[in-house]
């Protein structure tokens, strides 16, 4: 039987495999034209799949009915290309600026991105604190320049492989001027030096050369010289610690006044001393915060200071910080170069999911110089995707036409006026020297002066790279049949949210005759439901109760009512006076509709009772009672009259048969 069934079923699902097959549609038919323009299968069905949020089968009900609407969608489109919107200045940035962002992505090389992310992530979870010995470097050095800041480099690092002191060799050698100590001066007091010491820091806080040679040297160790846009470093990690996140502490801040003697600085530390002792014998540190700190602007935050990084602190601070595990807990005196401090620990904000840091860490990432990396993997790609033919000898040209003027951001491209060759090519497009020479003179700045080869060889670098980049840019249509489609639709978006405005919500709001016109043809379609005229009266004193009801009953208005109960000491009476539907107030909604007095409602010494004036029969709102909802609907008449109008114009006409494939 099993084989008999086997044998019967497999020229059923070979006929029917054949007949679904025939009757598959296929993405390049012509579903439509409209206007004489071919629309196909490929662009409906991609539409609607998007529209059709929730997933579900296509049925021919709702194809049926969302055709209709892709069909007044192009017709829309087509009178806004005809009346030329599509050309107009402000329409062609909007889409610049979206096609600007959807481009992005094509520019970004995922893995690298995501190496990167992860990478951070990491290195997120520890603070290091390092000292450098540093020599000065310009981005754009000589090759003989770069030698020579190398070979001192090296040979201060030789001082130390030798058992130099780091502390010693970077007072000597290091061109950070903050390493020794500065004289004072009528800009600054005296400065005490730091020896190379930058104190702690997490991810981010450094450049990318930098904290890459700093996370891959061991604690105590001195790395080779590592080079970033500033110069040759020499790092020495000093230490590593669990990431210290961001922190909000309070303080208890003695200062050290400037020039102290010995004699002072020991009466400061027996103040603070006291201060901790006091602290310890239970104490409030807010208390010993207002009565003895000298930061009054923390003082009068109860000592708070704000949130900070494990950067923004001296490393003296930030080393107290980390012994604090618990929020609440406080530390011994400890001394900085500003003072006295006790640092208590208010708040510790530390690592989430990678899952949560994701998208931040991407931002901070192509922000930073790191995100150079995901732009350097998309250049090589595009370099081999389309293949470079380069002409070095039409760079070299330059070398005798760029002078030192442009350093001065005087330079004119029509010194290279003779220079007409091809500077390089890629795919098809052929750039020239004249497109260089007005690169050069587009980008000049005012800077130091320096080997004019040098620079023409760095510029024709980056105008080479951005030249891949731009041709990329110009094939994402052709290459990404996603990226064309989107764009199409962001293009014809805007054109129907623009033409759309102009005819149906802006006109609806602008065209009070029309609306009002609209209002007398159809103002029986606008009808309050049975209404009650009344006040709601709220009395704060159970002994005015009788006496409000006997205003009212006397006829006294409501606004008198109040300016006779009330006054300026005492607000003993609320009102809430109106003409209310059903649902509008569920205490309206709670008492007989009849006129007079409700029952008093009394809770915690308040009484509230309700007085009808007057049941309101059902009538016609006024234009002004329901202007947002008749605005709403001379809206919905004006699409359908401009649809109306735009299917008797251009002829859309449907192929049936390749919409019965689709069925």
């Amino acid at each position: 039987m099993n084989s008999l069934k086997g044998k019967f079923l497999l020229p059923v699902f070979v006929l029917f495999t054949v007949l679904s097959s025939t009757a598959q549609v296929n993405n390049d038919e012509v579903l439509m034209t409209i206007a004489g323009k071919r629309i196909y299968v490929s662009e409906f069905l991609n539409i609607y799949q998007k529209n059709n949020v929730k997933g579900e089968t296509i049925d021919k009900k709702s194809l049926d009915e969302y055709l209709d609407l892709f069909i007044n969608f192009k017709l829309k489109v087509k009178q806004a290309e005809e009346l030329g919107l599509d050309t107009i200045a402000s329409f062609r940035n909007e889409l610049n600026g979206y096609r600007e962002q959807l481009a992005k992505p094509y520019f970004t090389d995922d893995v690298t991105l995501n190496r990167l992310i992860q990478e951070a992530y990491e290195r997120e979870k520890t603070d290091l604190r390092a000292s450098h010995i540093f020599f000065r470097l310009a981005p754009d050095a000589t090759p003989a320049d770069t030698i020579a800041a190398y070979n001192k480099a090296m040979a201060a690092r030789d001082k130390l492989m030798k058992g130099a002191s780091f502390e010693g060799v970077a007072v000597e050698f290091s061109e950070d001027p903050s390493a020794k100590d500065r004289e004072a001066t009528q800009q600054h007091p005296f400065l005490k030096g730091n020896k190379g010491d930058l104190g702690f820091f997490a991810v981010f806080d450094m450049v990318y050369a930098f904290e890459n040679g700093a996370w891959k040297t061991e604690v105590g160790k001195v790395s080779m010289p590592v080079r970033t846009e500033y110069g040759y470093h020499l790092i020495k990690v000093t230490a590593r610690r669990p990431a210290l996140g961001k922190v909000t502490v309070a303080h208890i801040f003695l200062a050290i006044p400037k020039n102290a003697t010995a004699e002072d600085s020991a009466r400061v530390q027996k103040r603070i001393d006291s201060v901790y002792a006091k602290l310890k014998g239970g104490t409030s540190f807010e208390v010993l915060v207002k009565a003895c700190s000298d930061d009054k602007g923390s003082a009068a935050k109860d000592g708070v200071l704000p949130a900070f990084g494990v950067n923004r602190m001296v490393p003296e601070f930030v080393e107290a910080i980390y012994s604090l595990d618990n929020v609440g807990d406080y530390t011994k005196p400890i001394l900085t170069t500003y003072g006295w401090h006790i640092v208590k620990l208010i708040e510790r904000k530390t690592q989430k999911p990678l899952e949560d840091e994701k998208v931040e860490l991407k931002q901070r990432i192509m922000k930073d110089n790191r995100g150079d990396q995901t732009r350097t993997v998309v250049i090589a790609r595009i370099r081999k995707e389309y293949g470079v033919t380069e002409n070095p000898e039409a760079v070299q040209a330059f070398y005798k036409v760029v002078t030192d003027s442009i350093f001065l951001a005087k330079w004119k491209a029509s010194l290279a006026g003779n220079l007409t060759g091809m500077i390089f090519k890629i795919g098809n497009m052929t750039f020239r020297q004249k497109d260089f020479a007005d690169y050069l003179a587009s980008t000049q700045r005012k800077q130091e002066k320096q080997s004019i080869s040098a620079y023409v060889d760095k510029m024709y670098r980056e105008f080479l790279d951005e030249s891949l980049m731009k041709y990329e840019n110009s094939q994402l249509e052709q290459k990404y049949p996603e990226f064309k489609a989107l764009m199409g639709e962001y293009r014809d978006g805007i054109l129907l949210f623009d033409l759309t405005d102009q005819k149906v919500w802006s006109k609806a709001v602008k065209d009070t005759l029309g609306l009002e016109g609209f209002y007398q043809k159809n103002k029986n379609n606008y009808k309050w439901e049975t209404r009650l005229d009344a006040s709601i009266y709220t009395v704060k004193n159970v002994k005015m109760v009788q006496k409000v009801k006997n205003f009212v009953k006397s006829g006294l208005s409501d606004a008198d009512l109040l300016k006779e109960v009330n006054t300026d000491s005492l607000q003993v009476l609320a009102i809430e006076s109106g003409k209310f539907s059903r649902k509008d107030n569920k205490l309206i909604d709670s008492i007989p509709w009849v006129p007079g007095f409700s029952n008093d409602i009394v809770n915690k010494g308040t009484t509230v009772f309700v007085y009808v004036r007057k049941l309101l029969k059902p009538e016609t709102k006024e234009l002004n009672e329901a202007r947002g909802l008749i605005t709403a609907d001379y809206q919905n008449y004006l699409e359908k009259e401009w649809i109306a109008s735009l299917r008797i114009k251009y002829p859309v006409e449907v192929k049936k048969d390749v919409l019965a494939k689709i069925k």
